[in-house]
């Protein structure tokens, strides 16, 4: 029998039956995914409806849940512990609201044209509830099949967007997370570095709700800015000492990590790249390249107080990109300086209006939640006393 193990043709044959495999069990997974996400929505509204059946469910509540949880353990073995029914019965109350306002508007719901419409008597309007399927009425009750939610979350990012409090918050890393593909640690890792919170406090006022509604948004150049840069994946201390030359190399190390909280569409291309001039050479920290703008980014990293110095040098490598690099279809190139404490009036004074530089602190450690969400509070509520008068 003739041996075709190392044949051409072989190889190929193998790599594309692995690769259809891989992508079967990627389906698998995500319809798992999917279907264990609309489970425990739909278990969490049975609960809520129940428990909204009378003052004496509602009391009772935790023990309805433990018999409840004894008999569907009895059943379905594990997986079914009061925590778990807990947990769907809060996914349920955090998310209805996007889906349709009570529960019990499903009781007056009846089918126009192929499509279910909620009346609501109250607020005497009538909502279209096209993005759910609803079966026929089982005893008084309108079962919720695929309640609609993004397809690419997972029941994991769930646990972690329930713990957001605010909804505007809440709204915003679930809208980044499905768009950017995080990772279950990665949402973490944003939520605890206060993303929605530095992003906001870098914005226009009348930006913030946009961050909310439509998450970030990078139209602009300094739609990329965050007040500050968070580096506490480097592993750095504080305290100690480091150079600027240690600094880029850990963020060269971690190179995944910086680009993530860089943000959208950030690309990297150089490190310590040099350009000649008058026969004098210069090297800048780092060139990336932003896809969604269409521009380069170039970076400088300051360990020590920002100097007028800084910025001039930062705005000789901008025009030098601009003039000698870009395309003309590129926009103008940004530049970042990274530094451990700016000012502002300094970076005002120096650069002209009309400049595409920004400085920015970075900080190697999570910075204090609460009080950047105190800080962005009080932001609004000035702003909206201000509107007002």
């Amino acid at each position: 029998m003739e041996k075709i193990e190392k044949s051409k043709d072989f190889e190929q044959l193998v790599e594309q039956v692995v690769a259809l495999i891989e992508l079967g069990r990627n389906n698998v997974r995500k319809v798992i995914n999917h279907s264990m996400v609309y489970t425990y929505y739909g278990v969490g509204y049975y609960i809520v409806e129940f428990e909204q059946g009378g003052k004496a469910r509602a009391e009772y509540g935790k023990e309805t849940l433990k018999q409840l949880s004894a008999r569907l353990t009895e059943m379905f073995s594990e997986g079914w512990s009061v925590e778990q029914l807990t947990l769907c019965r809060r996914f349920f109350q955090t998310y209805s609201n996007k889906i349709v306002n009570s529960v019990h508007d499903f009781q007056n719901a009846e089918i126009v044209n192929g499509v279910y419409e909620i009346h609501d008597s109250a607020a005497k309007k009538v909502h279209s509830v096209d993005q759910i399927t609803i079966s026929k009425k089982v005893n008084g009750v309108y079962p919720i099949s695929t309640p609609s939610f993004s397809p690419t979350l997972s029941w994991s990012h769930y646990l972690v967007l329930m713990r957001i409090k605010n909804p505007d918050e809440r709204n915003f890393y679930e809208i980044e997370c499905a768009r950017q593909m995080w990772s279950v640690r990665q949402l973490q890792r944003q939520y605890n570095s206060s993303l929605y919170e530095r992003l906001a406090l870098s914005k226009d006022k009348s930006e913030v709700m946009r961050l909310a509604n439509e998450g970030q948004v990078v139209e602009k150049s300094d739609d990329v800015i965050k007040n500050p840069f968070t580096l506490e994946f480097l592993g750095l201390k504080p305290a100690s000492a480091y150079s600027e030359n240690k600094l880029e190399m850990a963020i060269i190390n971690k190179m995944r990590d910086f680009l993530l909280e860089m943000g959208k569409g950030f690309l990297f291309e150089a490190r310590q790249k040099r350009f000649t001039f008058n026969e004098d050479n210069y090297f800048i920290d780092l060139v990336l390249y932003n896809r969604l703008l269409q521009c380069y980014c170039l970076v400088d990293l300051k360990i020590d107080k920002l100097t007028h110095q800084d910025l001039g040098q930062m705005q000789m490598y901008v025009n030098y990109y601009d003039r000698y690099v870009k395309k003309d279809f590129e926009k103008p190139t940004i530049g970042i300086l990274l530094c451990k404490e700016k000012n502002d009036a300094l970076v005002e004074l120096t650069l002209p209006e009309d400049a595409n530089i920004y400085a920015a602190e970075y900080a190697l450690y999570l910075p204090d939640k609460k009080l950047l969400q105190a800080k962005l509070k009080e932001w609004i509520e000035e702003d909206e006393a201000l509107n007002d008068d």
